[in-house]
Formats: structure tokens, C-alpha cells, sequence
């Protein structure tokens, strides 16, 4: 009964350590919500990373703080603006998240 309990545990361990490796990339952006119109021309992306070994935006890259947080300033152009974050992790696998924003 004790081996069960013991090799559960160490399968229970090993799946939780693995996890990161299983998902690969993410990014999850706060700010700005996709789609929302702006009055600013300078607005300010922000939001969270995880399983990362680099990330850009607009193919510019950027800098993220050991808790995997990011916030970069833009300028936008008057119109449609299309924001690009991608990210990639170490075993080459890569995310994409695309912002379309409106400044009027």
C-alpha cells in the first residue's frame, strides 16, 4: 500500500514538473484589449509571459522582468494599427498574439 501511495506521489510530482515543458510558449497581454479604440497615439502594452527564452514586439525585441511581466510604450499611427507579440521558448516552438487598435 505504502509503493502505491509513493509511486503516485512520484508520478503526480513528475507531471507537475513536466507541465512547463508540455505546454510551451504563452503570453497573455493586459493591456490594450484587442479591438478598442484609442484617443492617445502613445499607449503602453503590458501583460504576462511564461516558457519564454525570448519575445519581441513589432519585431522589436523586449525585456521581461523575472516574474515573466512585460510593459513596452508605443506610438501609434492615425487609423488601424496592428500590434505583434511573439514569443519562443528554448526547444524552438513559438506563440504569436496580434492586437488590432483604432486611434482616432
Amino acid at each position: 500500500m505504502v509503493f502505491v501511495v509513493l509511486l503516485v506521489s512520484i508520478l503526480g510530482y513528475t507531471y507537475f514538473q513536466m507541465q512547463s515543458l508540455v505546454t510551451g510558449p504563452v503570453i497573455s497581454i493586459s493591456e490594450p484589449k484587442d479591438g478598442v479604440v484609442v484617443t492617445s497615439s502613445r499607449t503602453e502594452v503590458y501583460g504576462t509571459t511564461k516558457n519564454i527564452s525570448s519575445i519581441s514586439l513589432n519585431d522589436r525585441e523586449i525585456f521581461i522582468d523575472e516574474s515573466g511581466a512585460f510593459k513596452e510604450k508605443l506610438l501609434l499611427s492615425p487609423g488601424y494599427n496592428i500590434i505583434t507579440v511573439r514569443a519562443e521558448d528554448k526547444f524552438g516552438r513559438k506563440t504569436e498574439n496580434v492586437l488590432e487598435l483604432v486611434y482616432n
